[in-house]
């Protein structure tokens, strides 16, 4: 295949970076201050969404361009080569959840506000006793009428403080194998009873909440999907979620690898063991992650993504670990002492990496069984 840009690519690309370099805003706050944070990047997304930077492979319809899926990783590459705020992270994958097994109604009713940021969205899968096995999650929504009742408990939810709206994943029949018995609903996060409890992290953000519903009216028109077909629902979800080219990995690991081979360069390395054979080693890495994802953007012009993508997230994983451990350990004190807190919280922050979206021993467990076809235990 041809890795280089194609001339509508390329002149693509040209007029992104040209509009970021002209817009990419100056003065951020302070990354510990976290409500003026994403108060900040709220008002980012929206100016990359008035731009038409947004959706770029979704349909026209709900407000995409309707793009092939190969602009969404240049899209990223250039927002993390620019060094420009981050683009919102979940768009992508909650909207093809909708697109996927939404009514032409729905996708009409909720992604237009989804693409233009005007409402925010978060993600309701994992439980306490739901993790890395999705399918056990035990919150229940029991038919009443022409509604929803919801009562139970979900964790983890990134942005579950901020979103106006839940894709939250429960079960409606309990009297199935437990895959088979579980629904997606659109809900109102703002919903008589509903309560969300920000976490305390180690970095110290708030960015992931507990959510608890008690008897939580949802109307059965905002079902995404058939009853029945959340697992299917929440499956292609996870797997956008894990593609390194939805996130611009690839673009921001090479800057940062980068920064650090100049560091290497300066002998400002010196003091941090084996620095040039591990730098070398993860260059390798690199190089590996980026052809899987040109491959991995080049498939989803004719289907969805496969299983194949638990490789790239296990290759990015291991990607941004390296890298957030070399630079923390070129920051040595400074990081400690709280005048490097990017290095520090950079490297508290990719210890999750090998957790969420799936655990790298799923992705493993995905790989054998159905990449490789081994059978299972």
């Amino acid at each position: 295949m041809n890795y280089e840009d194609s001339p509508d690519e390329a002149a693509f690309r040209a007029d992104l970076h040209a509009w970021l370099v002209g817009n990419i805003p100056f003065a951020r706050p302070d990354p510990s201050d976290e409500e003026a944070t994403v108060a900040f990047l709220r008002r980012w997304h929206q100016e990359l969404a008035k731009a038409g930077w947004l959706g770029l492979s979704l349909p026209v319809a709900v407000g995409g361009r309707g793009l092939e899926p190969i602009y969404e990783g240049i899209f990223n590459e250039e927002i993390a080569l620019t060094d420009a705020p981050p683009p919102p992270r979940n768009i992508g994958f909650l909207a093809r959840a909708v697109l996927g097994f939404g009514t032409v109604e729905q996708q009409l009713r909720y992604l237009p506000s989804l693409l233009t940021c005007e409402e925010m969205w978060c993600q309701g899968f994992s439980e306490p006793g739901a993790g890395s096995d999705l399918a056990s999650l035990s919150t229940r929504a029991d038919l009443d009428g022409d509604e929803y009742v919801v009562n139970g408990q979900k964790v983890w939810t990134t942005f579950g403080k901020w979103a106006d709206w839940c894709l939250l994943l429960v079960r409606t029949d309990p009297g199935v194998p437990k895959h088979k018995g579980i629904s997606a609903l659109a809900l109102r996060v703002d919903s008589p009873g509903v309560t969300v409890r920000p976490i305390h992290q180690i970095d110290h953000s708030e960015e992931l909440s507990e959510i608890f519903f008690d008897d939580v009216r949802v109307p059965v028109d905002q079902r995404i999907g058939a009853p029945g077909e959340g697992w299917r629902l929440a499956m292609k979800t996870l797997a956008y979620e894990r593609g390194p080219a939805d996130v611009g990995a690839v673009a921001r690991g090479s800057k940062l690898l980068g920064q650090l081979e100049r560091s290497a360069r300066r002998g400002e390395l010196d003091g941090v063991p084996d620095v040039r054979r591990r730098l070398a080693r993860t260059y390798v890495h690199m190089e590996v992650l980026r052809l899987h994802v040109l491959r991995s953007l080049s498939s989803r012009a004719t289907g969805e993504p496969g299983p194949e993508g638990s490789a790239d997230k296990l290759l990015m994983v291991q990607v941004e670990q390296e890298l957030s451990r070399l630079r923390l350990e070129l920051s040595g004190d400074r990081a400690l002492l709280g005048e490097d807190t990017a290095a520090l919280h950079d490297y508290l922050h990719s210890r999750a990496l090998s957790i969420y979206g799936g655990s790298a021993q799923i992705q493993r467990n995905i790989i054998a069984q159905r990449v490789l076809g081994m059978p299972t235990a």
